[in-house]
């Protein structure tokens, strides 16, 4: 699979949008059994910061925009533009963690 440019802005510049493939997404949920290891690893907070935890956010957000480029690539598109990303806690007592990347797939030239 050839690679699939992902952007947040509207546009690439110098190379232009030739047709718009319709909106595809990512997700990637982080279960509880997650939150536990991180708890297990709570002494490596340093600052007020856990690398434990931003280690798993940064996976979460990886996965889900690798499921986005593919979801553009089964589109026909090489490029995402307007690509937004949210994180919402989900489940009994917000257990889980959501990442969802959303954007425009396009083919550019």
């Amino acid at each position: 699979m050839s690679a699939v440019i992902v952007t947040t802005t509207p546009n690439i510049e110098g190379r232009k949008i030739t047709s718009y493939q319709g909106i595809v997404t990512g997700e990637a949920i982080m279960g509880a059994n997650i939150f536990k290891d991180l708890f297990a690893g709570i002494r490596d907070i340093v600052g007020g910061r856990s690398a434990t935890y931003e280690r798993e956010l940064r996976r979460a957000r990886e996965i889900a925009i690798e499921e986005l480029k593919a979801a553009a690539a089964e589109k026909g598109a090489n490029a995402v533009v307007a690509i937004d990303i949210d994180y919402e806690t989900v489940g009994n007592n917000g257990s889980m963690l959501m990442v969802t990347v959303s954007g425009t797939a396009v083919v550019i030239s």
